[in-house]
């Protein structure tokens, strides 16, 4: 079947709006850690996952070029609200006023941070997205289990990597960063396998609903690349 890449349904909206949503809340909670059956973790890991559930369905049924635009878009709503956040702290507050250090606490980002990670979401989500693509065509759209959880290990391993060398490497000892890689990487690929029910579910119903089920043969896989094709089969 073929769709023309132009028009954009209420159902790929949608998904569109659920995945940045996922993304921002990650990213102001990210700076709660908590602690899960003994391992600590950023508060993150309990919706951050869902990112990749998302991108995995809007590829699986659009195709690699509608999912490299809905990651480009988060990249800038989440660009936008690390900036807005900055603002609004610097911005001078009243004397009566006594919560200005709990609220830069919460939502203050610094530099080092925000850079780890916008290079960390662009290099896990492209990973992920591009090895699904890639997949698919190889299986011919059959076995999507192997395909979502192995793009998943894949994204999740260079996001996860990425962000943690540039964001604590020099901070803390070697075997500590390390032992911070490994926890979150096991965790996100593990909340994928979970989740694989309910991905199958959300695929199978939305294929369903709008009769598309593109497969990427003449996709750009250059990420930076926002013009589709005219049309995916």
């Amino acid at each position: 079947m073929t769709i023309n890449q132009k028009e954009f349904s209420p159902i790929f909206l949608t998904l569109t709006c659920f995945f940045i949503t996922c993304l921002l809340i990650s990213n102001i909670i990210a700076g709660k850690l908590a602690v899960f059956w003994g391992v600590v973790l950023p508060a993150a890991v309990i919706i951050f996952p869902l990112t990749y559930l998302f991108g995995d369905v809007l590829t699986e049924v659009y195709g690699f070029e509608r999912a490299r635009l809905v990651i480009w878009i988060g990249f800038g709503a989440n660009a936008l609200m690390s900036v807005t956040f900055l603002i609004a702290i610097a911005l001078p507050h009243p004397g009566f006023w006594t919560n200005q250090d709990a609220y830069a606490t919460v939502l203050g980002f610094t530099p080092r941070l925000v850079f780890a990670s916008m290079i960390a979401y662009l290099a896990g989500e492209f990973s992920n997205s591009i090895v699904l693509s890639k997949v698919k065509l190889l299986t011919r759209g059959r076995f999507l289990w192997i395909r979502t959880i192995g793009s998943t290990a894949v994204g999740q391993a260079a996001d996860t990597a990425v962000f943690i060398s540039i964001a604590f490497i020099g901070l803390v000892p070697l075997p500590v960063l390390m032992g911070m890689m490994m926890a979150q990487y096991v965790w996100k690929v593990a909340y994928e396998v979970i989740a694989t029910p309910l991905t199958y579910v959300l695929v199978g119903w939305i294929k369903g609903r709008e009769g598309v089920d593109a497969f990427d043969y003449q996709a750009n896989y250059n990420p930076f690349r926002l013009e589709e094709t005219n049309e995916t089969t």
